[in-house]
């Protein structure tokens, strides 16, 4: 049971839109579940929102509510400030802020770790408080946990999975249905899955965000965000998920991150995944994580990767790890990164990555054009697994589809240049990568 006769330990949050609102819930609603856990209360000090008298179905009554978020940081009873409020300036401001200031922070903020989480480890370390981010990767799946903890134990070889919701709900449906991928869109932001503008989720950017962060404490390295090949889903085509499915294949959005010799191999594209595998079920806005390690081998993290009380969820977790080592006198024992030892890795060039690859081009329907592609493919060492030459259009054109065995990424751009100077294809071909 918690010590009643203990102080409250005060949060402050910033930003109160749908993660901070939800966050305030659990700590109200759960407060004494929470504090008889760890043995100690918590107390929500003050928050900072633009709009702070919106009513937002919950008392705040005993808290301070400002628009001001510097009074939120620098407010003396606020020991744990919890960033909420996304960006990368003026959040990035309030962060650095607090550590300097001597306080622990818990944040979602993918973004600001993705650019700045280097930065920002190293400010927290300097000033022995926390930086805690488990609800900044997959919502309310404690992935950053087990990679820091329970994971402790192994030499990391792998992490990859679906860390977007947005894109997974897309191309679920538009395999189910055969909708295209405009159509699904818009039921998507319909429903609520997608953002009114939805570019950092479709163009991957949202995903390279999280796995930057899980390749960084995978492979004890900083990762260069803008260096990280990322390709998003708009592109694809019902067509091409139809032809997956031909050929035993789900197509998925992956945040891929692999230990490649002294390097690693950090990317983030449309791939192709054999019906079989752990994340080919992974369906609508869930998001699972794939972690393989040299002792424990593979295992899969399925969850909800976002929404306000999922995400939630995990920001309160964070902040009862860091009350915890506060009341105990230690709260470097709360920082993931604390002890960990950084060892500088380069990213794999995305021209040396090997996987395969389906191919589909909009070809002449004519004697000889298979065998002049095929030769080309050939001559840069990429063998074909399978061929498949589909019915005439209206356009005289066929759709060839070809599955390669594992291939240089440059090897096939070379190839590919080659194939659209022949004059024998309509367009650009489509490319998705495949992985077993």
């Amino acid at each position: 049971m918690a010590d009643s006769t203990r102080s409250p330990i005060g949060i402050g949050i910033l930003g109160l839109g749908t993660i901070g609102t939800g966050t305030a819930r659990v700590l109200i609603d759960n407060g004494e579940l929470i504090a008889d856990r760890i043995g100690h209360p918590l107390r929500l000090v003050a928050a900072a929102d633009l709009d702070p008298d919106r009513d937002r179905g919950i008392d705040l009554s005993g808290c301070l509510l400002t628009t001001h978020p510097e009074q939120v940081v620098d407010h003396p009873e606020v020991a744990v400030v919890v960033e909420l409020m996304g960006g990368t300036t003026l959040a990035r401001e309030l962060v650095v802020r607090a550590l300097g200031a001597g306080k622990s922070v818990v944040t979602a903020n993918k973004a600001l770790l993705a650019h700045h989480g280097d930065e920002l480890t190293r400010l927290a370390a300097n000033k022995g408080v926390a930086l805690r981010f488990e609800a900044s990767v997959a919502g309310g799946i404690p992935i950053i946990k087990a990679l820091t903890e329970g994971l402790i134990a192994n030499r990391i070889e792998a992490v990859y999975g679906i860390v977007n919701g947005t894109c997974n709900y897309i191309l679920t449906e538009m395999a189910a249905t055969g909708a295209a991928f405009d159509v699904v869109l818009a039921e998507a932001r319909r429903l609520g899955y997608a953002e009114a503008d939805p570019t950092f989720d479709i163009e991957g950017i949202d995903a390279a965000h999280k796995v930057a962060i899980l390749a960084r404490l995978a492979f004890d390295t900083p990762v260069d965000f803008a260096a990280i090949p990322v390709e998003g889903i708009r592109g694809l085509e019902t067509l091409d998920a139809d032809f997956a499915r031909q050929l035993g294949y789900v197509v998925k959005l992956l945040a891929i991150a692999k230990r490649a010799g002294p390097s690693i191999d950090v990317r983030v594209h449309p791939t192709m995944l054999p019906e079989g595998h752990l994340l080919a079920k992974v369906d609508g806005v869930f998001n699972a994580v794939v972690v393989r390690g040299d002792a424990v081998g593979e295992t899969l993290y399925y969850g909800a990767g976002a929404g306000a009380m999922p995400t939630a969820s995990a920001v309160v977790a964070d902040i009862a790890e860091v009350a915890t080592a506060l009341a105990r006198g230690d709260v470097r024992a709360a920082d993931p990164c604390a002890h960990r030892a950084v060892v500088r890795r380069e990213l794999l060039p995305l021209d040396e990555v090997e996987t395969g690859f389906y191919l589909r081009f909009e070809a002449q329907d004519r004697p000889g054009v298979l065998s002049k592609i095929s030769g080309i493919l050939g001559a840069q060492q990429i063998s074909l697994a399978q061929v498949r030459q589909h019915g005439r259009d209206r356009e005289g054109t066929v759709p060839l589809v070809i599955l390669t065995h594992r291939a240089r990424e440059g090897s096939l751009r070379k190839a590919l240049a080659e194939i659209e100077g022949l004059g024998v294809t309509d367009g650009a071909a489509v490319v998705i990568r495949v992985e077993q």
